[in-house]
């Protein structure tokens, strides 16, 4: 039975991040995304939603804290302006609302 506890996990977390991505790219405001993202913006979401694979338990709270650490890393790179990064940091930030209700 445990083992079919851990499938019925993966395959919601699998839900999750598919719906975390397809926002990202393809939400309401994803062909202005797509438009204007630059390849460390799809770094840190990417990052951002690999580290969610691996957390024993995806909230809100958890999420919010990868992606402060994320742009927090994200901050100190060269090329990313602050104002960017506080767009896209919001943004995925939003987000949860559309990832949460795939967890539910």
């Amino acid at each position: 039975m445990k083992n079919k506890s851990n499938l019925n996990g993966v395959g919601i977390g699998m839900a999750a991040l598919a719906a975390a991505g397809t926002y990202f790219l393809y939400g309401k405001k994803g062909a202005k995304n797509r438009a204007k993202i630059s390849g460390w913006m799809l770094k840190m979401k990417g990052e951002v939603l690999e580290k969610m694979e691996n957390l024993p338990k995806l909230d809100q709270e958890a999420y919010h804290k990868l992606v402060d650490a994320s742009a927090a890393r994200y901050g100190r790179v060269k090329n990313t302006s602050a104002s960017e990064l506080k767009i896209v940091t919001a943004d995925m930030k939003r987000a949860w609302t559309h990832i949460g209700k795939q967890l539910d």
